[in-house]
């Protein structure tokens, strides 16, 4: 079946139908990984957005369940040069094609995603329509592009109520996935397989995970590092969280404009004015930033992709990075007396984390606990242990 991308510009790109059967207005914009697929389609970072795969071939591989970043897929939409229809790898569990399907992902395939790639970071990111309808008209579809906007997709990725991961030490082998498993975020998370235990440095301590649209590995890399993690809806009033007395807080990734987050930029304002430590990630940076006055704004075509050099500016190290973000801390209108920039991007120069004056809170844009992707800077998950455990104070 034929399927058109549509862009709000009017560019068309024509090819092939892939997964679900609809029609869908998103955000459209590119991931350079070549490898990872599964995670970009499970990582609620995409929610309000579709996804173009630079990568010429995607589903070679297959579906493997345990590498899923969350229950279930988040991008609207999923674009691709070549969809591989027969996988070959052992541990799959079906191909690509079938979990588009089966998660209402609609997708085109066949289209020139160089051009396109182009075509986003020479004007930028836009909003586009892919469609199965050949009787498609212009004039009515470009006015409903230009008015699409992602809105407050953080409450749609979040989790609905709080629950606890224990320890990776106290879990035993799981079995596969339940069913509840496949449609409740909480069961999966609970039912995941366990990580290799990386240190037992964390034992006794208990992390706050705001959960902002967070992928699975957030709360893997501190329970494998003994840590036991209670995952917190990101509505939920920072008096309960204080109340619950973590040892430290954490402030995931999540999709969309952090300006739409007002009422949780308040509520994390409160979590600054504490004592407790705070590591945050991607969005959680972005939100804790503006709860301390700074500003963000949105990059051309952003950050997306698995190769991202950043220099840590405390030792000069540079690390290769995963990343998953459209916008950035303005490091023009940040006070230094509240917080001063702790890693930049090697190619742009744009800000990458910031350590807290004075306070036991750093934050970074890129994302540590990267699955898939480099885990070079995994180290932080260590230094935020640290700091929880009083060895590492104002980082």
């Amino acid at each position: 079946m034929k399927a058109f991308l549509i862009l709000e510009d009017g560019t068309v790109f024509e090819g092939t139908h892939i997964g679900a059967s609809k029609e869908i207005i998103s955000e459209i914009v590119f991931n350079t990984s070549m490898a990872g697929y599964l995670e970009i389609l499970t990582d609620p970072s995409y929610a309000g957005q579709a996804v173009c795969m630079t990568y010429p071939l995607i589903g070679n591989y297959g579906i493997c369940r345990d590498d899923m970043e969350s229950f279930k897929s988040w991008p609207d939409g999923f674009i691709v040069r070549e969809l591989s229809r027969v996988p070959s790898n052992f541990r799959s569990d079906m191909t690509i094609q079938q979990f588009l399907d089966e998660n209402g992902v609609p997708g085109i395939a066949g289209i020139d995603t160089r051009a396109l790639t182009r075509i986003l970071r020479e004007k930028g990111t836009m909003n586009g329509m892919i469609t199965t309808n050949e009787d498609y008209c212009l004039e009515d579809i470009l006015p409903r592009l230009m008015k699409y906007t992602t809105g407050k997709v953080v409450e749609k990725a979040t989790c609905p109520t709080k629950y606890t991961i224990a320890p990776t030490i106290a879990l035993e082998q799981n079995g596969p996935l339940s069913g509840a498993a496949r449609f409740d975020r909480a069961a999966y998370e609970r039912e995941k397989r366990p990580a290799l235990v990386k240190s037992l440095n964390g034992i006794g301590l208990k992390v706050a995970l705001l959960d902002l649209g967070a992928k699975s590995n957030i709360s893997r890399s501190l329970s494998e590092r003994g840590c036991e993690v209670t995952v917190y809806s990101a509505l939920t009033p920072a008096s309960e969280i204080i109340a619950d007395a973590p040892d430290g807080i954490m402030l995931s990734n999540g999709p969309g404009d952090p300006k739409e987050c007002a009422s949780v930029i308040a509520e994390i304002k409160k979590l600054y004015d504490t004592e407790i430590p705070i590591f945050a990630i991607c969005l959680g940076h972005q939100l804790m930033a503006l709860a301390t006055g700074a500003d963000t704004y949105k990059m051309k075509y952003g950050h997306r992709g698995g190769n991202h050099p950043v220099k840590d500016l405390s030792t000069g190290r540079v690390y290769i990075s995963s990343q998953n973000h459209g916008y950035v801390v303005d490091t023009d209108k940040l006070d230094p007396s509240v917080a001063v920039p702790a890693f930049v991007n090697v190619n742009d120069g744009t800000n990458e984390g910031l350590s807290y004056t004075g306070k036991n809170i750093f934050t970074v844009q890129f994302h540590p606990e990267a699955c898939s992707g480099p885990q070079d800077s995994g180290y932080l998950f260590d230094r935020f242990i640290d700091m929880m455990k009083g060895e590492n104070e104002n980082a």
